[in-house]
């Protein structure tokens, strides 16, 4: 495969990684390959390290993706080891926001599932503001009339006073509609699904941006177990790319040394 001197030509180079000759020059065009040499009638040659190079960039592809894994390579060539590595954190801190969406979205199922109906009620809230006990013209038994739930109903439902519904309304969780005429709230299946969700949610501390990501896939997905169904397939996405990374992340320490 090489010629003598342990030399590699632009051919070699690219049969070690299964790409065209013009890929191979590219990727020492963008940086991701250190400079080659060049013989007297102007061909390139490349050598071993290039091919640890062009090996590694292969590596951390399937993790990172091809814009951070040429970020992280042209770095490395341009003697900036600690920008280098601050991409590959940048990177993991990212998979770990959607591994904590992913435990939201679990969460919210088990809720919908009724697994924390032993659980005692929250009245605490998410905002100042006193209790609402008044019932609307379908009581307080949790039965939706033709105009659906009034919030005081809502909030003895889902265990919280009307004004954490007031607040998680306002953070745009939640979006009940409005009676003609006065302008009440009303409160529909979904929405006190949603208000559930919300709820189980906060219980556990997740923020209000790990939250309506969830309620989006849930309205989306149209059922729980379709979202159930999506979770799970995200969740084997996620071992998958972390094993990449964990590979990618191997590979370019070997690099480094």
């Amino acid at each position: 495969m090489s010629n003598r001197e342990g030399r590699l030509r632009t051919v070699d180079l690219a049969r070690v990684a299964g790409l065209s000759t013009q890929q191979v020059r590219n990727y020492e065009d963008a940086g991701v390959l250190p400079p080659a040499g060049r013989t007297d009638a102007g061909y390139r040659v490349f050598g071993e390290r290039h091919r640890d190079a062009l090996l590694t960039y292969r590596a951390l592809q399937p993790g990172y993706g091809a814009v951070t894994a040429t970020r992280v390579m042209r770095a490395v060539h341009d003697g900036d080891v600690a920008g280098a590595l601050a991409l590959v954190d940048a990177a993991h801190a990212a998979l770990h926001e959607e591994r904590v969406s992913l435990r939201a979205a679990g969460e919210a199922l088990e809720a919908l599932a009724g697994r924390d109906a032993a659980a005692p009620p929250d009245r605490s809230g998410d905002g100042p503001g006193e209790p609402d006990g008044r019932h609307g013209p379908h009581g307080p038994d949790g039965r939706h009339g033709p105009r659906g739930l009034r919030i005081g109903e809502v909030a003895a439902l889902v265990g919280v006073r009307t004004s954490a519904l007031r607040v998680w309304e306002e953070a745009g969780l939640l979006v009940p509609g409005r009676e003609r005429g006065t302008g009440y709230r009303v409160y529909g299946p979904a929405d006190v699904r949603d208000a559930r969700v919300v709820r189980a949610l906060r219980r556990s501390h997740h923020l209000f941006d790990h939250i309506r990501p969830v309620l989006d896939d849930l309205r989306r997905a149209g059922s729980s177990e379709a979202l159930r169904t999506a979770v799970e397939a995200r969740g084997r996405a996620l071992t998958a790319r972390t094993r990449s990374m964990l590979a990618g992340a191997a590979a370019l320490h070997a690099y480094l040394e």
